[in-house]
């Protein structure tokens, strides 16, 4: 019998994305994308609903196409991932009423998310985290204040929408998508006396269950539409950030995925539930072995750099890379930096009124200054952000101190990555496909063939490994320690912060074992 071929659709922002790997290696039989179009008017960012839909049967459609006719008769499943906080409203038969609203919509407000927290103080203390207004409850508020939520009307997450229309009729939520709307991942229920205090029916949110669930099978109107086998199995999904990590192969306990792109996004593998008072942590239960994953997505990231270099292309950015290496080897002093491009912080630190920082200036280019060291500075404030996010996750009770996963777009800077390695002081290993799409088909892979770690071990490749050096760490501790002193003294930072307590150096077990493994990983590799 040939090796199964699993698929994976990741829901963004920008675009749909299908991929169709190997089962036996993970090795990319096809992939297809289809762009999706936003309608931002100050807090409010809007999708059209029916195009999710749309844009993923025409990728599906071409990513079959794509296969030969053996590896489509293979498919042995799939699974949906979407941006987490993300949702609308429906009809009885899943048809929509209301735009999508956004994972980043706050027009619901500070009020409603304050409402909401009150409402279930207990419970999101018990779970491990604050309300948010961009999060899904609070948008359920706006829509209650608006008379919306009558006459049958249901909420649905994003994916749902997706998932309906492969299967042929309305279909359970993930409980990773439906942690913003309140779910209780305790008990594993909506908490009914929360949603009455809210003046919210139960009976107008989703069934949820667990990730890896398998939900229906591919109908025949959807295998006409896409080219998927009628009855494939449709696996329940997780958030884009939960797959990401699934796709960085981060599954054992105290191993992390650090997402570097526009932001800074870190989620990881923990053996009992953090807590984090401020709001800034929250966890996702883990669809294997009763574990938890932890995490948070920070608003500050490469973002920065576009801010300050707006027109570098790709050549520029090299040239740049270079010369900020050069600057690093020579020891220079750089300005302290606090790398947010827009307003407003959500972790490592809840702060609304954070503003980015160069020096002793706002975050903008310095008259005058040399654009190395500007660079170089930003960088660093990236990796230090970094460090002191998992240092509020360890803080929180999070397993740290294990390998990390680089992914994103700034994972393809050499120079980059080997900084953050030499500030974090872990071992970090770099993943060659690391995008959502793929940690949908290795839990596809996992939760039929009941084995989800094992999946990721088949699945997910590494391109390389990375190992601090203890000089260059050392080099980085006073400019650390200054900024967190500078956040402490703008009221964003907790001051248990300044001076740091440092995330424990990995354990020499931890080392052997990450070694272990990934010469086990790099073993099955070679040809």
């Amino acid at each position: 019998m040939p090796e199964p071929v699993w698929i994976g659709v990741d829901l963004g922002t920008q675009s749909v994305r299908a991929l169709a790997v190997d089962g036996a290696n993970g090795a990319t039989l096809a992939a297809a994308s289809r762009p999706l179009r936003s309608h931002r008017e100050g807090p409010r960012h809007e999708q059209d609903p029916a195009s999710w839909w749309e844009r993923t049967a025409e990728a599906l459609a071409a990513l079959t196409t794509a296969l030969d006719p053996a590896s489509l008769r293979a498919v042995g499943g799939l699974a949906v991932c979407a941006t987490s906080g993300t949702g609308l409203l429906t009809g009885p038969n899943g048809t929509p009423l209301t735009p999508g609203l956004m994972y980043d919509d706050g027009r619901a407000g500070t009020d409603a998310a304050a409402e909401a927290q009150r409402a279930g103080a207990g419970l999101w203390q018990r779970l491990g985290y604050r309300m948010q207004p961009a999060w899904a409850l609070p948008k359920l508020l706006w829509w209650r204040d608006r008379g919306l939520l009558t006459g049958g009307v249901r909420f649905a997450h994003q994916p749902d929408v997706v998932t309906a229309a492969l299967v042929g009729r309305p279909v359970a939520s993930d409980s990773s998508h439906a942690l913003k709307t309140g779910y209780d991942l305790l008990a594993e229920r909506w908490p009914e006396a929360v949603l009455t205090r809210l003046g919210l029916d139960p009976a107008s949110l989703p069934e949820v269950v667990r990730p890896g669930t398998v939900l229906g099978t591919v109908c025949r109107a959807a295998a006409a539409r896409t080219g998927l086998p009628a009855g494939t199995p449709v696996v329940a999904g997780m958030t884009d950030g939960c797959a990401a990590q699934l796709a960085a192969g981060a599954l054992g306990v105290g191993e992390w995925n650090s997402v570097l792109g526009t932001t800074l996004a870190l989620k990881g593998v923990s053996a009992s539930l953090p807590h984090d008072p401020t709001g800034a942590v929250y966890s996702h239960r883990a669809p294997h072995d009763e574990l938890w994953l932890p995490g948070g997505a920070s608003s500050t990231g490469a973002g920065a750099v576009r801010l300050l270099f707006p027109d570098a292309d790709a050549r520029a950015l090299d040239a740049l890379t270079a010369a900020a290496a050069r600057v690093e080897r020579e020891g220079r002093r750089l300005p302290v930096c606090y790398p947010l491009a827009g307003h407003g912080e959500r972790f490592p630190f809840v702060a609304p009124t954070a503003r980015g920082f160069l020096g002793d200036g706002p975050m903008a280019f310095p008259p005058g200054a040399e654009p190395a060291e500007v660079f170089a500075a930003v960088c660093a404030g990236v990796a230090y952000v970094e460090r002191l996010s998992f240092e509020v996750l360890a803080a929180a009770g999070s397993d740290v101190g294990g390998p990390v996963a680089f992914t994103g777009g700034a994972a393809r800077n050499p120079w980059w990555n080997q900084l953050r390695c030499d500030v974090l002081g872990v071992p970090v290993r770099l993943p060659s496909n690391p995008e959502p799409a793929l940690g949908m088909a290795v839990l596809a892979a996992g939760a039929l063939g009941g084995d989800i770690p094992g999946a990721a071990r088949r699945l997910v490749r590494l391109e390389g490994t990375l190992t601090p050096d203890p000089a260059r760490s050392a080099a980085h501790e006073e400019p650390y320690r200054d900024l967190l002193a500078r956040l402490v003294e703008r009221g964003w930072l907790d001051p248990r912060f300044s001076p740091p307590t440092h995330v424990p150096p990995p354990s020499p077990t931890h080392l052997d074992q990450a070694t272990e493994r990934d010469q086990a990983t790099e073993e099955e590799e070679r040809p």
